[in-house]
């Protein structure tokens, strides 16, 4: 099969030009005054998509970046035959404008519209600027449980430009009475040249889509700034990594119909292991990756937050980088990477809720096992004595589950000492699994696996007695593990 450069930019070509429509013209507001009548400028693109962001029984949060040019550039580099695939002979110092996967940004206008029968919510028209790379955060609330709502974006630059269009759609989480199923799937670790094929990219999204979930956790590593193609040693090239990754076909696809909740990890923010006495990585500081990641995740709150899907599911999701102590302090009972605030909202958040059951999600283990090297989790010695604690108090809380990113490889464990489970997705692709020995089963391990894929997690009822699904994935959606859990009655 001829796989030449030129073949691979005109397949993805192909896939850009489906992706979206044009549209008459479109009256502004008043406030937009003053915009000329007749306009030469050139039409705006939704390239690098959207996601439909931290979606709850009657909230939204839709984000975007206005784009310049229709497709990302095309994959021209060749990689090597090894785990990672880094590019050969890539230049880490050409421009970022003519990088592998690049896509422009341009300043424009955006407006969403929500969309339920007769109920409509519709945004004013907010700006895009350079300053701010581009995006845009538009919130809504007031939405109803349980209810689908179509998803209309239009990006122009004038009034009388031609009118860039995106579509999607979502379902808002139901009321916490409400008793329904509920399936969410579950992944970690994508760097872009680890990618499975040069239109999609990772065939793990396609499968998650195919699955149709009501939502997507991605646990941290979303972007890779310390792996080559290029290495982000400024915020141009760090933004480069985000416009490249998100627009995929596969990312897009999911995103522009299930709701996502993204989670930071090391990579996301500056270099491996990364915390906030870690010294800069080039031109970058971690104050510069913690500035990015809210630029492309906006949360209204803290990092820190949990989501309720109905009667039968809470989720707590755990902010592993911007209150831990540094990683090479002597361990000891103040050492931590949790914080005291986020480790008291914890508790008392699990101790008030009356899920019936209720998943931790972390970016990093907790239970492990993990290598002997490593050095930034709570399945690690370096922070021994909050991991100690941890594992004794949520192993206390009836019908509660550990699901964990970072590690590149599947895994399920239970605790030794005190039974605590933890289920890890693995890496999003087959060519990001290492790390591990695939031999070396440890006790822990109920399940072990070193290849890519993801976890969907499903909740039911069977006889009107709530049942927990946690299934293992490879790349293609098939099923490769099953721990299938009944709740647990209290007392």
């Amino acid at each position: 099969m001829n796989n030449s450069p030129r073949r691979k930019f005109f397949k993805r070509l192909g896939l850009g030009v489906l992706s979206f429509s044009f549209l008459g013209k479109i009256s502004l507001p008043a406030w937009a005054g003053g915009l000329p009548k007749t306009s030469s400028a050139k039409p705006l693109f939704f390239t690098t998509g959207f996601k439909l962001m931290e979606v709850s029984s009657d909230s939204v949060l839709v984000w975007t970046r206005v784009c310049g040019q229709e497709v990302p550039n095309p994959v021209r580099h060749e990689r090597r035959a090894e785990v990672f695939r880094h590019p050969i002979d890539f230049d880490e110092n050409m421009p970022v404008s003519q990088m592998d996967g690049g896509v422009q940004g341009a300043e424009g206008l955006v407006r969403v519209s929500l969309r339920n029968g007769d109920e409509t919510h519709t945004s004013e028209w907010v700006q895009a600027l350079g300053e701010n790379d581009f995006t845009v955060r538009l919130p809504f609330k007031g939405l109803k449980p349980a209810t689908t709502y179509e998803v209309e974006l239009l990006t122009k630059a004038d009034e009388n430009a031609p009118a860039g269009r995106a579509l999607g759609s979502f379902v808002t989480a139901p009321a916490p009475d409400q008793e329904v199923p509920v399936l969410f799937t579950t992944s970690t670790c994508q760097y872009f040249w680890s990618f499975d094929e040069d239109v999609r990219g990772f065939h793990s999204y396609d499968s998650m889509a195919s699955m149709r979930p009501d939502f997507f956790i991605q646990t941290g590593d979303y972007v890779y700034y310390d792996k080559p193609g290029p290495l982000a040693k400024n915020i141009e090239q760090a933004r480069h990594k985000w416009h490249a990754m998100d627009a995929w076909p596969s990312l897009k696809d999911l995103f522009k119909d299930v709701p996502v909740f993204l989670m930071k990890d090391d990579h996301d923010l500056l270099k491996d292991d990364s915390n906030p006495a870690s010294t800069p990585y080039g031109d970058r500081t971690f104050a510069d990756g913690i500035s990015l990641w809210y630029q492309n995740v906006p949360l209204e709150d803290k990092p820190y937050r949990s989501i309720r899907w109905g009667k039968d599911l809470q989720i707590w999701m755990m902010e592993g980088r911007e209150f831990r102590s540094p990683n090479n302090a002597p361990d000891g009972p103040d050492k931590t990477i949790w914080g005291s605030e986020q480790l008291a909202w914890l508790k008392q958040s699990l101790e008030s809720s009356d899920a019936s059951f209720k998943i931790l999600v972390s970016a990093t283990p907790i239970v492990g096992p993990d290598r002997d090297s490593k050095v930034d989790n709570h399945a690690n010695k370096a922070y021994e004595q909050e991991g100690e604690m941890l594992r004794s108090y949520l192993s206390g809380v009836p019908n509660l589950f550990v699901v964990n990113g970072d590690r590149h490889w599947q895994y399920v464990s239970k605790d030794l000492e005190t039974g605590l489970m933890e289920f890890c997705s693995g890496p999003i692709s087959d060519w990001h699994a290492q790390g591990w020995d695939a031999d070396d089963v440890r006790p822990e391990h109920e399940f072990l696996r070193l290849k890519g894929g993801f976890l969907s997690v499903e909740v039911k009822r069977e006889s009107s007695k709530p049942q927990i699904t946690f299934t293992h994935r490879d790349v293609m959606g098939r099923a490769v593990h099953e721990e299938r859990i009944n709740w647990k009655a209290l007392g």
